[in-house]
C-alpha cells in the first residue's frame, strides 16, 4: 500500500494538547520515502507559478511581501502535487485532530520564506475564511529540514478558542495589534523548534501565529494544506457585515466560486477527503 493511503496515528496525548492549545507538533507526517519525491514536484510547481510572478526585490516589498513567497492551490494543475495533498495519511491526522470522520480541502498554499526574508506578522488564518465551522486547521511542513532561526512558526497558546477578533488583516497593525494583546492576556508563545523535513504542525483556524526572519541563506520550504469538516456552510448573506470582510469575500471567490453563502461548502475546488475507508 502507497503510504500516502496509510492512516497515521495520532496519540490521544497530542488530539488533548491540539484542543487545548489551537495547535500541535507531529513527526514523521510524511515518510522520508515520500519527501524528496513530493518537495521536487512541489518546487518544479511553485518555480512554474513564480515565473509568472512580477517579483520586485526583496527589500522594496512591503511586510507582507517580505514574509514569504505565497504560491496557492497548485494540486488542480499538478498531478504529483495533487498525490501529497490529497493524501488519506495526512487527512486522517485532520480528521483526528477535528474529531470528525471526513474533511474537504479548502485550499492548498506553498509558503517558502526566502533567504533573510521578513517576519509573517501575527494573524488568524481564519479572518480570510468564509465557513460557518470552528473544524478548520492548516498542517504547515517543511520540505527540507529546518531550524527555529530560518521562521518555524510561532503559537499563541489557548488562542484557538478566541475566536472572530475582529477587521484584523495580516499586517503591521495586526503584529503589534496581536502582539499586545496576548502579552496583556498571558497567552503563551511556543514555538516548536527545528523540525526536519516531514514533520509538521497542525493550528486551527482561530489560533493566532506568525514567524520570525529567516536568518539563514536558505530557502525556508515550506507546504501547507487546510481542511474543514465536510458538512460545512458557508457564513450567510447578509450576515454582520463585520464577519463578511474584503478577505472572506476574495476567498469566496476563489475557492468557492460555484456556491453561494449559505450554501454547503462543497464545490468542485473542495475535494471530499475519507481517510478511513
Amino acid at each position: 500500500m502507497d503510504c500516502f493511503d496509510q492512516v497515521l496515528n495520532v496519540s490521544e496525548e497530542s488530539i488533548n494538547y491540539y484542543r487545548k492549545n489551537g495547535h500541535v507538533r507531529i513527526d514523521n507526517v510524511c515518510e522520508a520515502s515520500e519527501i524528496e519525491f513530493s518537495r521536487h514536484a512541489i518546487n518544479s510547481a511553485v518555480q512554474d507559478r513564480k515565473s509568472q510572478l512580477a517579483l520586485k526585490p526583496l527589500e522594496e516589498r512591503d511586510t507582507y511581501g517580505k514574509a514569504f513567497l505565497q504560491i496557492m492551490n497548485l494540486w488542480p494543475d499538478y498531478p504529483d502535487v495533487a498525490k501529497f495533498v490529497m493524501a488519506k495519511r495526512f487527512a486522517s491526522v485532520a480528521a483526528k485532530l477535528l474529531g470528525v470522520s471526513k474533511v474537504r480541502i479548502y485550499h492548498d498554499q506553498a509558503l517558502y520564506k526566502e533567504p533573510y526574508g521578513g517576519l509573517t506578522p501575527w494573524h488568524q488564518d481564519q479572518y480570510y475564511w468564509p465557513l460557518e465551522t470552528d473544524k478548520i486547521l492548516t498542517m504547515w511542513m517543511p520540505l527540507i529540514d529546518v531550524t527555529e532561526t530560518m521562521g518555524t512558526l510561532n503559537f499563541a497558546s489557548g488562542t484557538g478558542n478566541v475566536g472572530y477578533l475582529g477587521d484584523i488583516p495580516i499586517s503591521d497593525e495586526s503584529e503589534k495589534m496581536l502582539s499586545d494583546m496576548c502579552q496583556k492576556q498571558g497567552f503563551e508563545i511556543v514555538n516548536h523548534g527545528g523540525m526536519n523535513a516531514g514533520d509538521a504542525t497542525f493550528h486551527s483556524g482561530w489560533c493566532l501565529h506568525g514567524a520570525k526572519e529567516n536568518q539563514s541563506n536558505v530557502m525556508r520550504e515550506a507546504m501547507t494544506v487546510i481542511w474543514y469538516a465536510d458538512e460545512t456552510e458557508i457564513i450567510t448573506d447578509p450576515d454582520p457585515q463585520e464577519r463578511w470582510n474584503k478577505g472572506r469575500r476574495d476567498d469566496m471567490t476563489r475557492w468557492l466560486p460555484d456556491r453561494q453563502p449559505g450554501q454547503m461548502a462543497d464545490g468542485k475546488l473542495n475535494p471530499l477527503i475519507d481517510p478511513f475507508n
